[in-house]
């Protein structure tokens, strides 16, 4: 890591925000728990992105960086719709799913692409090597979580940069077993 990039990790503040919801579907298991949600505080687009990259020690421009990365998102979609996994080392990989109609077809002859599949998903999985890992176990201890209520005031609750602490990890925007 060059020297440039360590100061600017050193000076910047890198947190989770979440905020705690309350789980009020009367028909669940886990009705009236509260479970943790992530707060994004920004959505970085291309351009931004590639000027964050550029500003990281890069030689070269922030228009460079952002054709590169348009390029990518352009031969990234081009790949899967050629159903190909794509793994960028050191961050994970990308493939597709399919999914289906409720129901399904009652025979191979009777199955019709139009009728029965409902959509195309790009997913992705974290790197899983032991020194790059990013999963959601090893990316939890990494991360310092602050309750986005505790920036207005009222309750000041953080855990320290890796570890979980005592805190509920946060579970994107998705109550563990809501609708159960």
């Amino acid at each position: 890591m060059r020297d440039r990039e360590i100061k600017h990790l050193t000076l910047t503040i890198l947190k989770i925000f979440y905020e705690l919801r309350q789980n009020k579907n009367n028909l669940s298991k886990i009705y009236g728990k509260w479970f943790a949600h992530s707060k994004a505080v920004e959505t970085m687009n291309t351009r931004k992105l590639a000027q964050h990259i550029s500003e990281h020690g890069s030689i070269y421009t922030p228009d460079v960086v952002f054709g590169v990365l348009e390029k990518f998102r352009s031969c990234l979609v081009e790949m899967l719709l050629e159903s190909k996994r794509v793994k960028i080392d050191g961050l994970g990989t990308f493939f597709t799913t399919i999914e289906n109609e409720k129901g399904g077809a009652n025979s191979q002859e009777e199955f019709n692409v139009s009728k029965n599949l409902k959509a195309l998903h790009i997913r992705f999985i974290p790197e899983q090597e032991q020194e790059l890992n990013i999963s959601s176990r090893e990316f939890i201890k990494k991360a310092e979580f602050v309750n986005v209520t505790s920036l207005n005031g009222e309750k000041k609750e953080t855990t320290p940069t890796g570890g979980g602490g005592s805190q509920t990890p946060p579970q994107g925007d998705h109550n563990p077993g809501e609708g159960d």
